[in-house]
């Protein structure tokens, strides 16, 4: 059992007041991960903060670095931290780079990481497709982390990529994130979350060169928790709805891919029907273009709640972070969808202290400066003033948010569709839109089933011949590995010959 550093005045507070006593056990059941205390954390806003903090850290690396991206681009910015890392490790340090198959598509992090292997980086690639796994590749790691010498730790929404530093000379600003840096007992969860993803592409990190929390010591007074999550954990999840339920005065989230599923959705209107402040930054313009539709078709029911919306002037957002009446905070990678809930690896620290709470606070305030509150008009959200675009968004990344997006925009849609079907649930004059693109669709598809039958009848059975094949060839190692398993030696009653049967229990008298 790992030993846990424990704070005696958190402790105190913990007896004298039983509430929050419930919540911190609350807390732990829900996100699947302890209150470490003694921890330093610093917020760091959009690459400018960010990239320069990364690169002192492994430039002052002496023994490790663990780089997780789920975007690692071949460009000036890839570039440079690629560059820094062949470094450390031609200088003998222990480098170890994670990046996502997925998030490198059109990316070129293979090429950019190929010659990295000659200088003695460890470079691995998470879930590539497999003909054995034909869905396999929807599960993603999701993950944006760094660890230098188990002495410091960067918990991040940020990629690696030009679009994220921007480009001042041409006036593209950079996108907007947010990321934190860790320093204390909390950086030993933040090597073993690494070393867990790290196993499901290779040979594990051997236990010993991991960290134990009362190896490290304390850096500050923060009480954090490491919210390590993986594919139907639904850690974040649960968590996200615990806040939502126990915040008394203020609720603040910032996320750019919301598709909100009904029983998040019920759990912050119920919050704002109760009294609570509870607002939601969302971009004004998105990379993935089809999105943006599908998340303002969700601003009707919240807005009918009371839940206040704003969206961002000026580049991407794409920061993922909450804060509760200045106290509990959480800033990560996970996104408020089910593709973060539940599909992906996520990383995110979740924040227990007044001091960083109210610094929270100031960075979502600093940020609504730049934004623009929507309102309920008589048919539709409406914005409140016109925005202020230097210019519009490229493109970038949409195959690569694509994937658990599209999930989780299919799951919602489903669910309108089938409450409409059902009537298990009455739906609202936002959701119109969403019937309709499905009334379409399903017409389309319809049309061509009739008209050119081969053409959705060969794609299916191609994708049916796939998966027998996948399902043939695991039942196959299942069988093999059942086979490879030891049978034990007999004991002494299973010794006994054939012909010497063991003694019959005498008959019971009368």
């Amino acid at each position: 059992m790992r030993a846990r550093q424990v704070d005696p005045t958190a402790l105190e507070r913990l007896h004298r007041d039983p509430v929050r006593s419930f919540a911190e056990q609350a807390f732990s059941r829900a996100a699947g991960a302890p209150l470490v205390a003694g921890n330093s954390v610093r917020i760091l806003r959009d690459a400018g903060e960010n990239y320069p903090a990364w690169l002192d850290a492994i430039g002052a690396a002496q023994r490790s670095i663990c780089f997780e991206a789920y975007i690692l681009a071949n460009d000036k910015v890839g570039q440079r931290f690629m560059d820094a890392l062949r470094a450390k490790a031609s200088a003998g340090v222990r480098v170890r780079l994670l990046y996502d198959w997925f998030g490198g598509v059109g990316e070129g992090t293979r090429r950019l990481v190929a010659p990295a292997t000659r200088d003695g980086v460890e470079v691995r690639c998470f879930n590539a497709p497999r003909l054995d796994s034909p869905l396999g590749w929807l599960h993603r790691d999701h993950r944006k982390s760094i660890v230098v010498d188990e002495v410091v730790g960067f918990v991040t929404g940020l990629c690696v990529a030009d679009r994220w530093a921007g480009d001042p000379a041409r006036g593209k600003d950079p996108w907007h994130d947010t990321g934190v840096e860790v320093r204390g007992p909390a950086v030993a969860d933040l090597s073993r979350a690494f070393a867990q993803v790290w196993s499901e592409s290779g040979e594990p990190i051997p236990e010993h060169e991991l960290p134990l929390p009362g190896a490290i010591p304390n850096a500050g007074d923060v009480s954090l928790r490491v919210v390590a999550t993986a594919p139907s954990t639904t850690g974040v999840y649960r968590l996200d709805q615990l806040i939502a339920a126990l915040a008394r005065k203020r609720l603040w989230l910032t996320d750019p891919y919301f598709v909100g599923i009904a029983t998040y959705v019920q759990a912050l209107r119920a919050a704002a029907l109760d009294g609570v402040d509870v607002r939601f930054l969302v971009p004004g313009q998105s990379d993935v273009a089809w999105l943006k539709p599908l998340s303002r078709a969700g601003y009707r029911p919240l807005l009918e709640a009371g839940v206040r919306v704003w969206e961002w002037n000026g580049p991407m957002l794409h920061a993922k972070c909450a804060v509760a009446d200045g106290r509990w905070s959480r800033v990560g990678s996970s996104n408020l969808n089910l593709a973060s809930w539940m599909g992906n690896h996520e990383l995110d620290i979740a924040v227990e202290d007044d001091a960083f709470g109210r610094a929270m606070e100031e960075v979502y305030l600093d940020d609504l400066e730049h934004s623009t509150e929507i309102v309920l008009g008589a048919r539709r959200p409406r914005r409140v003033r016109p925005p202020a675009f230097r210019h519009r968004i490229a493109d970038h990344g949409a195959r690569r948010a694509s994937s658990g997006l599209a999930a989780a925009g299919a799951m919602r849609l489903g669910h309108t569709v089938g409450a409409a079907l059902g009537g298990f649930r009455v739906l609202g004059p936002a959701e119109a839109k969403l019937l309709a693109g499905a009334a379409a669709l399903v017409a389309a598809l319809s049309v061509v089933a009739v008209l050119w039958p081969h053409l959705v009848a060969v794609p299916l059975g191609v994708f049916g011949l796939w998966l027998a094949i996948a399902l043939a060839v695991k039942a196959l190692k299942l069988r093999r590995a059942r086979r490879a398993v030891s049978i034990p030696e007999p004991g002494p009653a299973e010794q006994r010959g054939a012909d010497e049967a063991p003694p019959r229990p005498a008959a019971p008298r009368s």
